[in-house]
C-alpha cells in the first residue's frame, strides 16, 4: 500500500553499503520505520530526506506493519541550521530519542508530532532551548502518564503556596511542613514552581519567548531531571552527551 504521510526525521541509520532506514514521527500513523535504498551514493536525490530533523511529506510503500520502503518525498525544513549548530543540534537529538522510546508503533503520534514540531521550529526561531527542554520534558511525562501534581500537596491534600518540595515517588507536589513524607522530594522555589504549573498547563506551540534567570533554569532542570529519573529512566545517549556539554560550558 502506498502511504503519503507528514513526518520528522527522529532517527537514522545506515543499513548495507548504500541504504538508510529512517524513523519517522508521523502526524497520523505514530512511528514508522522506512527504508531509503541509495541514500547514502554521492548523487542520491533522497539523501536530505534522511537528516535528522528533517519535516516534510514522504511517500512509501508499506505492507501491513512493516518496514516501509520509500518512493519519494518532499522537505517542508530541513532544520539544517540545528544540525549545525552542536548545541541545538543536542537539545534536537534529546527531545527525538524520547519521542522515540515513549511514542508506540501504532499510536496514533499526533500529539507527539505537534510538540516536537513545535519545538524545533522554536529553536529555530531564536527561543531558548533549555526552556522548551524543560516543557517539553513536561509534556512528554504528561502524554505517558506521569504528570506531576502541582497544586495540591499529596501529603496534606491541601493547595501550596510558596517554596516547596517535589516527590517524583508520590507524583507531585510537598508543602514544607510535610517534606518528611518523602526525604528525597527536591527542593523548589515559588519562582519555579509557578513556572512548573505553567509549563503543565502549557502547549509548546503556544510558548513565547521568555526571559527566565539561570538559577531558576538550574532548579527547573533539578527537578525535571528527577521527574525524568523516577517515571522514564536515565539511559539516554543523547542526554549524557547534552549534559557534557552544558557541563563544558557550550550553552554559554
Amino acid at each position: 500500500m502506498l502511504y503519503r504521510l507528514e513526518g520528522i526525521v527522529i532517527r537514522a541509520m545506515d543499513y548495507g553499503e548504500t541504504n538508510k532506514i529512517i524513523t519517522l514521527c508521523t502526524q497520523t500513523h505514530g512511528k514508522i520505520g522506512v527504508l531509503v535504498r541509495g541514500a547514502k551514493k554521492v548523487k542520491s536525490r533522497h539523501a536530505s530526506l534522511t537528516e535528522p530533523f528533517t519535516y516534510g511529506v514522504f511517500s512509501f510503500f508499506r505492507g501491513g506493519s512493516g518496514l516501509g520502503t520509500l518512493n519519494d518525498g518532499e522537505i517542508y525544513e530541513s532544520n539544517h541550521k540545528l544540525r549545525e549548530d552542536l548545541m541545538l543540534a543536542a537539545y534536537g537529538a534529546y527531545a527525538c530519542e524520547l519521542i522515540d522510546r515513549g511514542l508506540h508503533d501504532e499510536d496514533t503520534g499526533n500529539f507527539w508530532f505537534e510538540q516536537l514540531l513545535a519545538f524545533l521550529n522554536g529553536m529555530r526561531e531564536g527561543k531558548d532551548p533549555e526552556v522548551m527542554m524543560r516543557l517539553f520534558e513536561m509534556k512528554m511525562l504528561q502524554a505517558a502518564g506521569y504528570g506531576p501534581e502541582l497544586e495540591i500537596c499529596s501529603a496534606s491534600q491541601r493547595p501550596v503556596e510558596g517554596d516547596a518540595f517535589i516527590s517524583p515517588r508520590l507524583g507531585g507536589v510537598l508543602s514544607v511542613p510535610f517534606r518528611a513524607a518523602d526525604p528525597y522530594a527536591v527542593h523548589v522555589s515559588a519562582r519555579a514552581l509557578s513556572l512548573l504549573r505553567v509549563f503543565a498547563k502549557l502547549d509548546l506551540r503556544r510558548l513565547g519567548n521568555v526571559d527566565v534567570k539561570p538559577e531558576t533554569k538550574a532548579e527547573l532542570k533539578n527537578v525535571m531531571e528527577a521527574l525524568m529519573r523516577e517515571h522514564v529512566g536515565t539511559n539516554f545517549k543523547s542526554k549524557r552527551f547534552l549534559d557534557q556539554m552544558e557541563n563544558y560550558g557550550f550553552d554559554k
